[in-house]
């Protein structure tokens, strides 16, 4: 392999993490979810008459390259991941992906380890301690491991375009970080308001 192939192998897997949405150039009404100021979980919860939180896994795991630094990491480390796909009526609309460093305490993330296939966003946005952060926005190329990971999860469940397009935001609890990357599955575009 030829170092020029190495680099551009590096960066399929690599985000480059923006403060503004507008810079993705993503369709409009993926744009209106990438910036939806409040919990996404409520969000989505509006637009399916049956929400669900399917746990892929929580475990130690080696975390990305683009998240030590955002973690608080001098360089990619272990940490505590959890993913999971958002499913509206059955239909994956999102696959997140937490990372939290191993030096966090139960009284930073108290009910973390014990999450199951209960939503994080509720959680998070429950607790009068916990700080969020701004949103940064991006393009995942086919070769990004989110991206990859997302479309695993899924299997055959549906066709995915070769870009698909993510948000996060870190949340401070006490003197613990937390990560929240979502990545948005086409279906979400399809979704619409249910009354109830």
């Amino acid at each position: 392999m030829s170092v020029a192939q190495g680099r551009r192998g590096a960066s399929l897997r690599q985000a480059v993490w923006q403060p503004q949405a507008l810079l993705l150039s993503a369709p409009p009404v993926l744009r209106d979810w990438l910036t939806t100021a409040g919990s996404l979980t409520a969000r989505l919860k509006a637009h399916s008459h049956a929400f669900r939180v399917q746990c892929l896994h929580q475990r130690t795991a080696r975390c990305l390259a683009d998240e030590a630094a955002a973690i608080g990491l001098q360089r990619p480390g272990q940490v505590w991941e959890r993913e999971v796909l958002l499913r509206c009526d059955n239909t994956a609309a999102v696959f997140a992906h937490t990372v939290v460093p191993l030096s966090a305490t139960a009284s930073d993330w108290p009910l973390f380890g014990a999450l199951g296939e209960r939503s994080l966003g509720t959680t998070l946005f429950g607790d009068p301690l916990v700080r969020r952060s701004v949103l940064e926005f991006a393009r995942l190329r086919e070769g990004h491991p989110l991206a990859q990971r997302a479309r695993a999860a899924l299997g055959g469940e549906s066709a995915q375009p070769n870009i698909l397009y993510a948000r996060r935001c870190l949340y401070r609890r006490r003197r613990g970080t937390l990560l929240v990357t979502e990545v948005f599955l086409p279906s979400v575009m399809e979704l619409k308001q249910v009354n109830i």
